[in-house]
């Protein structure tokens, strides 16, 4: 157990409150991903057909993709209602979209800037903690990894199962929970459902999770994911945020 999970719960209560406040990460307005999507995508999709400036906003759905402003390549799946992040209790109610799934589904929109197509391995998805993000929408960034991730991953595969378990190795100097979902699409499976029934203290302070989901081919050669979670940490000063799993140079490609 980390110490901060040892805390009292209104000493730990105030102190993620403060780190938050003073966190690095938030932005300016931490509403513009929100604004963006619900008050420009939405609408000019229902007016005139065309979702400017996101790829794409499909409300039946619950989804929309917008192209990040950083790399060439990253997309951003954001829902097109208020959904605050990993913390929101609507991402683990009855019915809700799964994020994931359309998220793995974009890839496509990667590949396509990218002018070709990139591995699944090479491919993957995060979401930040709610202390280690700038925006208080959620969204699920989309874009390669980093390459030595891929192989940090392929070098662990015989050690990562169908349970959560600890990776003795530093991933871009952050030790991450691991397991294996076996299957080319994830389908109904979603992530953050696998993460909260897996884990209670997840389940209890889910705004302190960050979650990746990354393509794999096994050592079986049998197609999968495999899942990554870290808990932000007082001791180790950790934000929580996978984003930093992904490239968002995209170095695979050269």
């Amino acid at each position: 157990m980390r110490f901060c999970d040892r805390l009292p719960p209104a000493i730990a209560v105030a102190f993620w409150t403060a780190i938050a406040i003073v966190s690095p990460t938030q932005a300016a307005d931490s509403d513009a991903l929100r604004k963006i999507v619900i008050d420009q995508c939405v609408p000019h999709m229902q007016a005139r057909g065309n979702p400017a400036p996101c790829a794409s906003a499909d409300s039946a759905a619950g989804f929309a993709l917008l192209k990040d402003r950083s790399g060439k390549t990253q997309f951003l799946l954001i829902p097109t209602e208020p959904v605050t992040g990993i913390e929101s209790p609507l991402i683990l109610a009855p019915g809700a979209p799964n994020y994931w799934q359309a998220a793995w589904t974009a890839r496509h929109l990667v590949e396509g800037l990218a002018g070709r197509t990139i591995p699944r391995d090479d491919i993957g998805l995060s979401i930040n903690s709610a202390y280690g993000r700038s925006q208080n929408q959620l969204h699920i960034h989309v874009d390669c990894i980093h390459p030595e991730i891929r192989d940090a991953l392929r070098l662990s595969d015989a050690k990562i199962g169908a349970h959560w378990t600890d990776l003795n190795i530093d991933l871009q100097g952050h030790r991450y929970r691991a397991m294996r979902l076996e299957g080319e699409e994830l389908g109904t499976r979603n992530p953050f459902k696998i993460l909260a029934d897996g884990d209670p203290q997840a389940a209890a302070d889910m705004g302190r999770e960050t979650l990746s989901v990354i393509g794999a081919v096994f050592s079986d050669g049998k197609a999968g994911f495999y899942l990554l979670s870290d808990r932000a940490a007082v001791t180790t000063m950790d934000m929580a945020s996978s984003e930093s799993l992904l490239d968002h140079d995209c170095a695979v490609l050269k």
